[in-house]
């Protein structure tokens, strides 16, 4: 029987212009949503004791940018995690005075409940004292992830010179806000769906089931080329090694002009309150892009459900009901 609240609206916009969309929901059963602002200029929160209400929710500003210096502009890809008993932000943000001097930061709250409680600045994401290339380039959308009582911290960050090509890293976490291993080349754009406009791999999300640990990435530049991937491991593999991990040849999602969904990517997931698997992503529902689409506010969080296959594998599809 299919228990789900009928009142979501799947692969279609849900929360208009609100990109780079993270879903948690609490062991109390209460979600929390945060996501990019078109202003870039700050982190915000909303609250609901259902997925459908998160819609309408109230939203509250938990954090804004310096005036000045570091985190000034370009905050980018908040999510919201819990890690033993306090509350995290991780984010992304720049300099205005060096607007790609993009970092990943961390933001704590110690009380119970994150909407009202006080947030701390933990600073820059730490390395691993050993590792000398971590957070030097420009470096962002971190997500965390626990596996067998470990923490691991997974990122997107440039290498090399000229037209930079952004790489997958991880590495074990030391604290919610340092890590303790050097960091591990996860995946790099081996493939032409990963190399239109700019060579990406960012955006990364995890969901763990069958035993299996699936990571996405999303893909491209920002426009209607922007589309997601996937990794693989088994749970008791050694994460860090990365011939472990299995990527996909070909992307899971993608435009679909035929729905007028263009662009999706940059997702996470959540469940609905009858455990039903939801992946929760942005796409736009246009074509044509007015200005860069970096700056574009249409970027629209949206709802899919989750299928699986008979190999325990998620499947990504627009008709899935």
């Amino acid at each position: 029987m299919d228990n789900t609240d009928k009142r979501l609206c799947f692969n279609e916009p849900w929360i208009l212009q609100r990109a780079d969309p993270y879903i948690y929901r609490h062991s109390d059963g209460m979600y929390y949503f945060t996501a990019s602002v078109p202003a870039y200029d700050g982190i915000v929160l909303r609250r609901s004791a259902t997925l459908a209400g998160l819609k309408d929710a109230a939203e509250k500003e938990l954090w804004h940018k310096h005036d000045a210096g570091i985190m000034s502009c370009h905050v980018w890809a908040p999510e919201l995690h819990y890690i033993d008993g306090a509350w995290y932000i991780y984010y992304a943000a720049g300099d205005k005075d060096d607007v790609w001097n993009i970092r990943p930061y961390v933001l704590e709250c110690l009380d119970a409940d994150p909407m009202e409680g006080t947030w701390t600045e933990k600073g820059k994401m730490a390395c691993a004292p050993e590792d000398e290339f971590s957070f030097r380039a420009f470096s962002l959308d971190g997500t965390v992830f626990e596996n067998k009582g470990n923490y691991y911290y997974v990122w997107a960050e440039k290498v090399g010179v000229g037209r930079q090509i952004s790489n997958l890293y991880i590495a074990l976490m030391d604290t919610p806000y340092s890590l303790k291993t050097a960091q591990v080349l996860l995946t790099t754009p081996d493939y032409d769906w990963e190399r239109v406009g700019f060579w990406v791999n960012e955006g990364p999300a995890v969901i763990k089931r069958n035993g299996k640990i699936f990571l996405t990435y999303s893909a491209s530049d920002t426009g209607i080329a922007y589309c997601i991937g996937m990794m693989s491991i088994d749970e008791n593999d050694d994460i860090l090694d990365p011939r472990r991990w299995q990527k996909e040849r070909y992307p899971v999602l993608c435009s679909d002009a035929g729905r007028g969904i263009y662009g999706p990517g940059h997702n996470s997931f959540t469940v609905d309150e009858a455990g039903n698997d939801i992946l929760v992503y942005h796409a736009r529902t246009e074509t044509e892009i007015v200005g860069d689409p970096l700056y574009n506010p249409n970027r629209h969080t949206m709802l899919m459900k989750i299928a699986w296959d008979e190999a325990g594998r998620p499947v990504f599809s627009y008709d899935t009901k």
